[in-house]
């Protein structure tokens, strides 16, 4: 049974920091491009960041600068730092991984106060 379980979200004030940590279990981790996904209300859910199996990373416009994601493999572990957080960056954020077939985690939510 595949799971992706998010972590690391909570309320932080415009400028501040958060890391998201996302753990998998069930698919061979190493092997998957992982993700971050984004929804806030009445938006439709858009990548923040992804990386590869071989640790090619793209990002949203919005956030490049400020988002970094890595993996541990030997963790099958994927995590988002944020800084500089903006109140637009408050929304539900979801895992995702992919090879042959997307998985979701539940979402953590995170949320920037002005």
């Amino acid at each position: 049974q595949v799971q992706l379980v998010e972590s690391g979200g909570g309320l932080v004030q415009a400028g501040g920091s958060l890391r998201l940590s996302c753990a998998a279990s069930g698919i061979i981790f190493s092997l998957n491009t992982m993700g971050w996904y984004r929804q806030a209300p009445g938006k439709q859910r858009e990548l923040v960041a992804a990386i590869t199996s071989g640790s090619s990373t793209k990002y949203a416009d919005s956030v490049k600068g400020r988002f970094t994601i890595s993996r541990d493999n030997a963790k099958n572990t994927v995590y988002l730092q944020m800084n500089s957080l903006k109140p637009e960056d408050t929304a539900v954020y979801y895992c995702s991984a992919r090879f042959s077939t997307d998985y979701w985690g539940q979402g953590t939510q995170v949320t920037v106060s002005s």
